[in-house]
């Protein structure tokens, strides 16, 4: 095994040993658990740069761990694969990563269970290695259940309350609706096309093999796989119940790990999803309903988790966005910048949970600007990064995306790009208000709150720190080269933006720039006028209050007949047929037993003539036979 080889190893060893040595030495040293942890993911971090250096210079390599599955003309080995695409996301993953583990040793330090904690902390970033680096789809998708099993053990990590539970039995079940896509996609692929190594699915030799049906079945099924893993309608509900989990955690899930899961997959299978143009077309219409829905309800959300928890799922819909319109780099590059400012603004919430003593509702909140400065200053940066405000981090992804959609050449899609492209802006605005609200319900104003909030400690507020740094320089420093980086794996990007002026960078800002002056009127200048437009738009407040009740239409459609389905099958099979022959063989043997104990009798003369019987029935029908 080469150097490289090695390196590429211990990206995902690292982390997976992590997992147990914190939970075995956390059990009896919890202090150590989270250091452990941290310095698992640091280890991964610092191979992955190196691995980064290296593979601009060669491509890519692959790394053999064992042979895995080998029957007949099958050989399937367990293998790494590391390129431009999986280099990027390693990078996120591992340097995000170690933030947030490092954060929740300050978060997670009072709880019972921390070393558990930081066990399953490990065991996502290691499962989430496992996905990018998995240079078939079989391998890929041990890192796809991986990550689905941590994710519904974090969320569910204090399970003790029913409620969070249950959020965490619905992130897995609605993870393995999406998951019937996967395995199907796998099963059409291997079929037509003999191989499911992502490399050679990526030749055109290969994918030539695919009738145009099967084409698109195989493309659609991926991207109802990536629906799961990065919630897109209609399986995305599971997401903002998945705060539940400890705010790191969603920190986790949001930015670096889970629910990006489904933008590499399109990005690492494009040219299965591009070859029919009805999926591409599918895709960002689905997106920009995602994105849209997930935006309207944020705008009536008073839990400060729950308002970027449906900031995810709405800037997942602009990621889809640039899918749909076959710009995979420029998605990249919002995966990334995402990354920054999302963990910031997730880290920087649970700072000011862990400051407000568990309070999460922002209705209690407000003027904790003077108590939590350094928070504020964070949470105020990402804010602008997320609205897309120059020169923030988002606002180079985002205008990267909204050019994508108007330079979109699909034919399925020209006509409607206009349309998409104004909607998508209306939703930058959206974003832009909702989020300078819960800055201004959270930080300025006088505090409605009970005790006294204080700033965290310095091991929440330095990672948080960090990561604000990334969410003002990430965007300039980082977009271009990533889309120059990744040109290899993916499709080249069209069109460029670095040489924009101060007016056209000003014309980019300015829908991000609308929706925080009027979050800024109506909320600190005119609050008259914002109750007077509450009351106008009543019935649309309380749509997106309700979350455009797409639980309570999936309990009607899904749920509810599933459950009475399964009632008649129990009865049918479980009860009648099950059981009913379990009780049958019982009966049956009881009444053997009961015949057996008759006639033993423990007299020897007894014995000898049942011997004698038996002999002459079995004489006797021996003779027959012969």
């Amino acid at each position: 095994m080469g150097s490289g080889d090695l390196r590429l190893s211990l990206v995902v060893l690292a982390p997976a040993l992590g997992a147990l040595l914190s939970y075995v030495i956390g059990r009896r040293s919890p202090k150590l658990s989270g250091v452990i942890a941290s310095g698992a993911v640091l280890v991964s971090f610092l191979c992955s740069v190196l691995l980064w250096q290296q593979v601009g210079a060669t491509g890519s390599f692959t790394a053999t761990l064992s042979s895995w599955i080998s029957f007949g003309d099958v050989s399937l080995p367990l293998q790494l694969y590391f390129d431009k695409l999986s280099a990027v996301m390693c990078l996120v993953v591992t340097g995000v990563g170690f933030l947030i583990h490092l954060y929740s040793i300050g978060y997670m330090a009072h709880d019972e269970s921390v070393a558990r904690f930081f066990s399953y902390l490990n065991l996502f970033v290691a499962a989430m290695l496992v996905l990018v680096l998995g240079k078939s789809l079989p391998v890929i998708f041990i890192g796809w259940e991986g990550v689905g099993l941590c994710s519904y053990l974090l969320i569910g990590f204090w399970f003790a309350n029913t409620e969070y539970a249950k959020a965490g039995r619905k992130a897995f079940v609605m993870n393995r609706i999406g998951d019937v896509g996967f395995i199907v996609a796998m099963a059409v692929l291997y079929t037509q096309c003999g191989t499911l190594d992502v490399v050679e699915l990526g030749q055109g030799s290969v994918l030539s093999k695919l009738p145009a049906g099967l084409a698109f079945l195989a493309g659609l099924s991926l991207f109802v796989a990536a629906t799961g893993k990065s919630a897109q309608i209609p399986l995305f509900t599971w997401l903002p119940d998945a705060m539940a989990g400890p705010t790191p955690v969603s920190a986790l899930i949001h930015a670096a790990t889970m629910v990006t899961a489904g933008i590499y997959l399109m990005g690492r299978m494009h040219g299965i999803v591009e070859l029919d143009p009805a999926v591409p077309a599918i895709i960002m219409w689905v997106a920009l309903v995602t994105s849209a829905i997930a935006a309207l309800t944020a705008l009536a959300q008073n839990d400060i988790k729950k308002v970027l928890a449906y900031s995810t799922v709405s800037q997942l819909g602009f990621m889809f966005l640039a899918v749909g319109a076959g710009q995979y780099a420029i998605a990249l590059c919002h995966v990334v910048t995402h990354a920054f400012f999302k963990a910031c603004l997730f880290l920087s919430a649970g700072s000011v949970i862990h400051g407000c003593h568990h309070e999460q509702d922002m209705r209690r909140m407000g003027g904790l600007a003077k108590a939590m400065p350094i928070t504020a200053i964070c949470y105020g940066v990402a804010t602008l990064a997320i609205a897309g405000i120059c020169p923030f981090a988002g606002y180079y992804s985002k205008h990267a995306i909204l050019g994508a959609i108007s330079g979109t050449t699909n034919p399925l899609l020209v006509a409607a790009a206009p349309f998409i492209g104004y909607a998508a802006t209306a939703i930058a605005v959206c974003t832009a208000f909702y989020m300078a609200r819960s800055f201004i319900m959270t930080f300025l104003g006088g505090y409605r709150g009970e005790g006294h909030p204080h700033e965290a400690p310095l091991v929440m507020t330095a990672p948080v720190g960090v990561l604000a740094l990334l969410s003002v320089i990430g965007g300039f420093l980082l977009v271009h080269p990533i889309t120059s980086f990744v040109t290899g794996p993916l499709p080249a990007t069209a069109g460029e933006h670095g040489s924009e002026g101060f007016v056209s960078l000003l014309i980019g800002s300015l829908p991000g720039l609308f929706g925080i002056a009027l979050a800024a009127y109506l909320f600190l200048v005119a609050p008259r006028e914002k109750e007077l437009l509450r009351r106008i738009f009543s019935p649309v407040e309380k749509l997106c209050g309700g979350k455009f009740y797409v639980d309570e239409i999936l309990q009607v459609l899904v749920v509810t007949p599933c459950r009475k389905i399964s009632g008649i099958a129990f009865r049918a099979v479980d009860q009648r047929i099950v059981e009913g022959s379990g009780s049958a063989l019982g009966s049956v043997t009881q009444a053997v037993g009961e015949l057996t104990c008759r006639i033993t009798t423990g007299q020897v003369t007894t014995y000898v003539l049942l011997m004698f019987i038996a002999a002459a029935a079995f004489f006797s029908v021996f003779s027959q036979v012969r």
